[in-house]
């Protein structure tokens, strides 16, 4: 006489059993496509905010008195040096620049933390704002139509610049600095080590990739500057700026509770 045996408990009829393949595949899947150091999913958007860093960089740049602003190490060493050097006036541009910076990243994060906490695109507001209003300041105290920015609206910009910088939130902390190429060169370098000890091009790609669109963006900076200066610079900086708005909007939700 034959017996009917029942392969699955009562309980678990209808269940979906999941082998140790299917259960490894997603993590798998993850792990192909995440690169070091960048969320997973946001390398079109650290890349395009890293050309903007750049391109807002080298257009300043070429059009001022040399000033950073996006290089905050160069404005330390300035500021100290200055009074070395006798030049009080440069040690304390610099001091400015480097106020201005950390209050666009404070003021950045404190409207992130309050008004949007779910939002992916407020860094790149602040930042047009920043801008525009550096445009505004610079043609307000400058009539003649000159080529140079004065300092009082690079000052702006470099607000704009560390305001960009909390584009990318982790625990409180950028975990992206787009406009700090010395510290991705330096990881970038690690990544490339740890590629050649065993590892995989996942350690380096991610960093070279954002180190590159930095460059970029200060070669089209640069090429900007040939053909602009004075305010139409920080208008045509303000405009990629607000382009950066709609992609962070289109594009936040995907690159995860990073973006900002």
């Amino acid at each position: 006489m034959g017996v009917n045996v029942d392969p699955l408990p009562s309980e678990c009829r209808g269940c979906e059993f999941v082998t140790p393949t299917t259960v490894n595949k997603p993590r798998d899947v993850a792990h192909r496509v995440s690169l070091r150091g960048i969320p997973a999913g946001a390398m079109p958007m650290v890349a395009f905010l890293s050309i903007l860093a750049g391109f807002i960089g080298a257009a300043a740049y070429t059009h001022s008195a040399g000033y950073f602003v996006t290089f905050m190490t160069g404005n330390t060493e300035r500021a100290v040096l200055g009074w070395f050097d006798n030049d009080q006036l440069l040690a304390t541009g610099a001091i400015t620049l480097l106020f201005s910076f950390g209050l666009g990243v404070f003021v950045a994060s404190l409207l992130r933390r309050r008004l949007w906490r779910r939002g992916h695109y407020g860094a790149s507001v602040v930042t047009t704002v920043a801008l525009a209003v550096a445009a505004v300041v610079d043609f307000a105290l400058d009539r003649t139509g000159g080529q140079e920015v004065g300092f009082i609206p690079i000052a702006f910009v470099a607000f704009a610049v560390g305001a960009l910088n909390t584009a990318f939130v982790k625990n409180g902390e950028t975990s992206v600095p787009l406009s700090y190429a010395t510290g991705t060169v330096v990881k970038l370098s690690q990544g490339i080590e740890s590629h050649v000890s065993g590892g995989s091009a996942r350690d380096w790609l991610g960093y070279g990739m954002q180190y590159a669109a930095f460059a970029v963006g200060a070669l089209l900076g640069g090429l900007m500057s040939t053909v602009v200066g004075g305010e139409m610079m920080l208008i045509v900086a303000a405009g990629v700026s607000a382009v950066a708005i709609l992609i962070t909007y289109k594009t936040g939700g995907r690159a995860g509770h990073t973006a900002a």
